[in-house]
């Protein structure tokens, strides 16, 4: 069975979304960690979003796969960026990081052609 990648970013943005609005500090917090983190600096935000993106796939996190993945195409990074990113993950991971690697192709494959489809990239 294969996840619908889309559809569990969209979910997890809701949910975290309301998590923000009852729980504010942590939140609000982690919000401005994240956007400080993966601003354009001596890194682009491109290069940050597929560095966390091999993080995603060594960890085994499927949301932070798909958040990254989606992040990591809106900065403009290609399908065969990606699937270097994808092999550094695998190799930080060992046998585990080849299951998250599927995952991690299969969120690519849905937000490139969902990027292809809206114009958005």
């Amino acid at each position: 069975m294969t996840t619908d990648y889309i559809e569990l970013r969209r979910h997890l943005e809701e949910r975290l979304t309301q998590f923000g609005r009852e729980m504010p500090g942590p939140m609000g917090g982690f919000a401005r960690l994240h956007k400080k983190a993966v601003e354009d600096g001596a890194l682009s935000a491109k290069v940050k979003e597929m560095m966390a993106l091999a993080v995603s796939i060594a960890v085994g996190c499927e949301g932070c796969i798909a958040y990254h993945t989606h992040d990591a195409i809106k900065a403009g990074a290609t399908r065969v960026e990606l699937l270097e990113t994808i092999g550094v993950g695998v190799m930080m991971a060992g046998g585990p990081g080849t299951i998250y690697a599927a995952h991690a192709l299969d969120a690519v494959e849905q937000f490139l052609a969902e990027s292809s489809v809206t114009g958005n990239s």
